[in-house]
């Protein structure tokens, strides 16, 4: 195994117990926790529904990081995208890789390898990494939105590695209108 360089600082306040990473308080729970908590809600709601609420909030968190990282570290365009890729990376959810990308045609590809949801769940037979797509689309618009573009976008997960014969997921960012048609 080796060991992600400490470029993603964690502080913990030594009264509260409060950590932050990039100024924004964290969360540090095992990912089973998470994991089983999340498919616990999935149950409960159904995937559809879940993955739809999941989808909106994802988008609106983010827009938000990607506005304030933009903002602190004075990166635009692509690059706001690259480092949200590689701090979603760093934080244990799986590594993701920009394998495209287009501001222009408000266009990205994303692929996924070791999702911390398939490692948890194995191969069940169906896209269980939805939570992520709403962050694409997010952090696609926030980067269009500060260039002055009023194109927006979605975002689907195509596959999956917990599908059957699929060893990564991925995920397409298109312009809302393609989809609408």
């Amino acid at each position: 195994m080796t060991k992600m360089p400490p470029e993603l600082p964690i502080e913990v306040d030594s009264e509260t117990g409060v950590w932050t990473t990039d100024a924004l308080p964290m969360l540090y729970v095992p990912r089973h926790f998470f994991v089983n908590n999340h498919v616990a809600v999935e149950q409960a709601l159904g995937i559809e529904t879940y993955a739809e609420i999941l989808y909106h909030a994802g988008y609106k968190s983010a827009w938000h990081w990607c506005e304030k990282e933009a903002e602190c570290h004075g990166i635009t365009g692509v690059d706001v995208f690259e480092h949200y890729m590689k701090r979603l990376s760093q934080r244990g959810w799986g590594r993701f890789f920009t394998e495209a990308i287009d501001l222009d045609a408000g266009t990205a590809c994303v692929r996924l390898e070791d999702s911390a949801f398939v490692y948890q769940q194995g191969k069940v037979g169906h896209k269980v990494d939805y939570m992520f797509t709403g962050w694409f689309a997010g952090a696609m618009d926030q980067i269009l939105a500060a260039r002055g573009s009023e194109l927006r976008t979605v975002a689907e997960q195509t596959q999956s590695a917990a599908e059957p014969a699929c060893d990564v997921g991925r995920f397409q960012v298109t312009p809302r209108s393609q989809l609408a048609g």
